[in-house]
């Protein structure tokens, strides 16, 4: 996902840098989220309902190089049929906060009762 961030984590962003203000650090443990449409900077996509589907904990590689990703296995046991096109990060407040979002490299359709899977190393996120 480079340079996909939202538009609020993209302000945070800048204010820290640039020590602007008094950005807040988002509510740990991220989570991911698989969408069935594409959201924008602005707007979240279409989330994945049914199954047993849920958002799950994302754990980070230390960033290299203006890059980290996923350092262990995302998972999503018993999902519904549908059809992936994306993965947004959210942070875990009571009213979470999206922060990222991106496609993923090919769509994936998924048949009902299916596990979903993103391999560590495989969820990417970069500043460039």
């Amino acid at each position: 996902m480079p340079d996909a961030l939202s538009n609020t984590a993209e302000n945070a962003a800048l204010d820290w840098i640039n020590g602007v203000g008094t950005p807040t650090r988002p509510t740990t443990p991220l989570k991911v989220a698989l969408v069935t449409a594409a959201g924008t900077d602005t707007a979240a996509g279409t989330e994945v309902t049914g199954g047993s589907y849920a958002r799950q904990n994302l754990t980070l590689a230390a960033a290299v190089a203006g890059a980290t990703s996923n350092s262990a296995d995302l998972t999503w046991a018993a999902m519904p049929a549908c059809t992936v096109v994306g993965v947004e990060v959210w942070d875990s407040a009571g009213t979470p906060v999206r922060l990222w979002y991106g496609p993923l490299t090919a769509s994936r359709t998924v048949a009902a009762g299916d596990d979903f899977k993103l391999t560590a190393g495989t969820l990417s996120m970069t500043l460039s």
